[in-house]
């Protein structure tokens, strides 16, 4: 059985909804200086392509965060 729906909705521009706009995916590169809210200050060590990054918060701590990086921002 179809769904009704055969297309997909349009948004329509007297619509008082806003139309949601994905956020930029954020990216890193290795040696960049980044805060995280919860961790602190640390730089990036390792960049695991679009999906994840390491970072170096110092005194041998190393913290994996996976995207999206919304709690990671440089410095």
């Amino acid at each position: 059985m179809e769904s009704s729906r055969g297309t997909t909705r349009r948004h329509l521009s007297t619509s008082p909804f806003q139309r949601r706009v994905p956020d930029p995916i954020k990216t890193f590169e290795v040696g960049d200086r980044v805060s995280h809210d919860k961790e602190g200050v640390g730089r990036i060590t390792v960049v695991e392509g679009t999906e994840a990054v390491v970072v170096d918060l110092g005194e041998g701590r190393l913290l994996r965060v996976l995207a999206p990086f919304h709690k990671l921002h440089t410095l």
